[in-house]
């Protein structure tokens, strides 16, 4: 197939799934940044050479992901930033907010509290931060098709919609990510966006455009929604676990489990796709996804 010609996102529509492609992270430091970013958030030093060194140092020992968020549209800076904290672990995610006047005080946060319990640094955020990557200087498919969508989402969500830096995998723009839960889209539109958010907020799970929670590994994220797809469960009534990581023997294959004690065993495989770019401004290269092979029920 010729993939010429096509954007790095209307390639991948054609036939790679979204199953298992949910970046994994399980702790979040999202920093308000007004105007323009660079192409790497903590590389480029957008916010400014005084911190960045430090920072950088900082969230990749405390295993925090760093996000650029701003409010859609055109805003002017009123010198007070917004900063999220959020943990999207498998259990016990949270998400706390605080407000700072000087980039020098996010150097103040422990950031290593940020992979535990809701440590009390902010605020408790309640209902779901909603981020919808609109990155343009990483890949233009997230300008042109996250920008639209988060402004429509504003309308009616306000305060809980922030345009964010890159949320890993532009392929799949336009790109959405619910916080704390950290359950991670691909190819919305309003109206899956909408009902994303929803069923977040009913305790229910949208499948439509679903990629897997940031907090599991893609294997899991796989076999969790295979499960889904097949026997309906509420928000958090399904756990899930990798068993090569108990069991070598059963690598390649996740345990998803019930609340009400029902069991199953998801098989899962990698298949290989036709080269095609991963970001408008690379050349193509191999494509392998994810799929769920056999659904086994234990009892």
């Amino acid at each position: 197939m010729n993939f010429e010609g096509l954007s790095c996102s209307a390639a991948a529509a054609i036939d790679v799934p979204l199953p298992g492609t949910a970046t994994r992270v399980g702790a979040w430091l999202c920093v308000e940044q007004p105007g323009a970013w660079g192409r790497d958030v903590i590389g480029d030093q957008v916010l400014g050479p005084e911190i960045t060194p430090e920072l950088a140092t900082r969230v990749a020992a405390a295993r925090v992901r760093p996000t650029l968020i701003r409010r859609p549209g055109r805003n002017e800076f009123t010198g007070t930033r917004t900063v999220l904290l959020a943990n999207s672990g498998p259990a016990g995610s949270w998400c706390e907010r605080l407000e700072i006047t000087d980039l020098k005080q996010l150097l103040d946060l422990d950031l290593g509290l940020l992979n535990g319990p809701p440590p009390g640094i902010g605020a408790p955020v309640r209902d779901s931060v909603i981020l919808v990557c609109a990155h343009g200087k990483r890949d233009q498919c997230c300008a042109l098709l996250g920008r639209p969508i988060a402004a429509n989402l504003a309308a009616t969500y306000a305060d809980q919609v922030w345009e964010c830096s890159h949320t890993g995998g532009h392929r799949f723009a336009p790109a959405l990510v619910l916080l704390p839960s950290g359950l991670t889209y691909g190819r919305v539109d309003t109206e899956s966006a909408t009902a994303a958010v929803e069923a977040a907020r009913r305790n229910e799970l949208s499948l439509s455009g679903f990629r897997g929670r940031s907090g599991h590994k893609p294997i899991e994220q796989v076999a969790e929604i295979a499960v889904r797809e097949q026997f309906p469960a509420a928000l958090d009534e399904l756990t899930v676990l990798d068993e090569g990581t108990t069991d070598p023997a059963l690598a390649g294959s996740a345990l998803v489990t019930h609340r009400d004690g029902r069991r199953w065993r998801v098989t899962v495989r990698s298949v290989s796709l036709a080269p095609r770019r991963a970001s408008c401004g690379a050349g193509p290269k191999p494509v392998s996804a994810l799929v769920a092979d056999r659904i086994h029920p234990l009892g």
